[in-house]
């Protein structure tokens, strides 16, 4: 057997909120793996980044919770690469505050992004991946919807969703050889935690096992697994990866 066959080869995914940090991390895999990938962000920095990986990545500006453009990312990605495999709904906000000082506008944010994206984005990718013959989507939820978290409300929430989520469209799909799986890190060093309190973040850190907070390569590996064939019999999963923080 040749182990050092590229673990993607083939195979087209789509990767939402690929401008920056984890999502970009995954984009730069993927590619490396053999994979062609669409990357989708709001941010308009992820054409930078489709240019770095060249002919095999493209970029689309693109609003998780708005239907038609998951129809114009999907559309485009079969006119692109012919066929859609892998979708990594990874686009996620991170908005921390007490029940009392929650907003609507901010829970619904959180909602809109973090659940009915997802929610958008499995359903978008559905017809094409029964064309395909099967695929893999992995949706990155968090240890905050395996487990309470005070301040956390409104991205607790959404986590749980998507990780409920995950279960049901598993069963459901399971017939069609598509899979879907959900990953559940703890604290990730990304810029998405750079508007957040230093000495919070730091007082967190240091209630996690392990000692340290996650790196995007920590979940970067599993990613790749989960959306690759070495994980052919995986589906309804969840894969905790958070220093032993939910424990």
């Amino acid at each position: 057997m040749n182990t050092t066959s590229k673990k993607l080869e083939g195979k087209v995914a789509i990767i939402t909120g690929a401008a920056r940090g984890q999502g970009a991390d995954e984009a730069r895999r993927f590619v490396a793996e053999g994979a062609r990938v669409v990357l989708t962000d709001l941010l308009p920095s992820g054409a930078d980044l489709a240019a770095e990986l060249g002919s095999a990545a493209i970029f689309i500006q693109h609003d998780v919770a708005n239907e038609a453009q998951w129809r114009s990312v999907v559309d485009t990605a079969l006119e692109k690469f012919g066929r859609i495999d892998i979708l990594v709904n990874n686009a996620g906000i991170f908005t921390p505050a007490m029940l009392e000082d929650t907003t609507a506008e901010s829970f619904d944010r959180h909602y809109r992004v973090n659940q009915y994206g997802p929610f958008l984005g499995m359903k978008a990718v559905l017809a094409p991946m029964k064309a395909a013959g099967g695929g893999s989507i992995v949706n990155i939820s968090s240890v905050a919807g395996m487990r309470g978290f005070p301040g956390m409300i409104a991205y607790a929430g959404s986590k749980w969703a998507l990780r409920g989520m995950t279960k049901c469209v598993a069963r459901e799909v399971a017939p069609f050889k598509i899979r879907v799986n959900s990953i559940h890190p703890g604290l990730v060093d990304t810029p998405m935690l750079n508007d957040h309190d230093p000495e919070a973040l730091k007082q967190f850190e240091a209630a996690v096992p392990l000692g340290r907070m996650a790196t995007t390569a920590d979940i970067v590996e599993i990613v790749v697994y989960l959306a690759g064939d070495l994980s052919s019999n995986m589906t309804g999963a969840e894969l905790v990866t958070d220093g032993g923080l939910g424990l």
